[in-house]
């Protein structure tokens, strides 16, 4: 199965009031985040694309304390908060791959995943899908409006801090109550 999620934010202390979080610390949440993402990504085949700000100005060392908890094979589309690639302590080949943008064919649709919204995406007049990151909880009305139906914001603070499923994410761009 794949699955997606953005904005973890692990590490991020501030983010807790930013986004209205629902943890008594950074300690608390980055706990119940991991504990969220293995009850939902079950197998080590399954895939899970992290669309940007994993770990928060963490270190390699920290970014690599969460990786090993995470269950499933993991994705990274780079955010703005990355930095921890760069620290020569951390080691990449924890997630298959790194990239900026990715996309890929799933149930005859074209799935486009990059950690920012993008007002028209490579197969846009197709009917293909946008998954993004980086707003958070903030003018989510305002994002769903203008880019409609077939784009989704993945982030943990409007997905209920665990991954989602590429068939929910399908069910909710098919659904009418998925604004237009």
């Amino acid at each position: 199965m794949k699955y997606f999620i953005a904005d973890t934010h692990f590490y991020h202390a501030a983010v807790i009031n930013f986004c209205q979080r629902p943890f008594r610390d950074v300690d608390d949440m980055n706990e119940q985040l991991i504990r969220n993402w293995n009850t939902v990504v079950r197998s080590p085949k399954d895939e899970i694309y992290i669309l940007g700000d994993f770990v928060y100005h963490g270190t390699g060392k920290q970014a690599e304390t969460i990786l090993k908890q995470l269950r499933g094979k993991k994705y990274l589309i780079r955010g703005n908060h990355e930095k921890y690639l760069k620290d020569q302590d951390f080691n990449v080949s924890l997630f298959e791959w790194v990239k900026d943008y990715y996309s890929f064919k799933y149930a005859k649709r074209k799935f486009v995943l990059f950690h920012y919204p993008i007002l028209e995406w490579d197969g846009y007049y197709h009917d293909a899908i946008q998954l993004y990151g980086h707003v958070h909880n903030t003018r989510t009305e305002y994002f769903e409006h203008v880019l409609g139906n077939n784009a989704l914001n993945v982030g943990v603070d409007v997905i209920n801090y665990q991954p989602i499923s590429i068939d929910e994410v399908m069910a909710i761009v098919n659904s009418t109550k998925h604004p237009r």
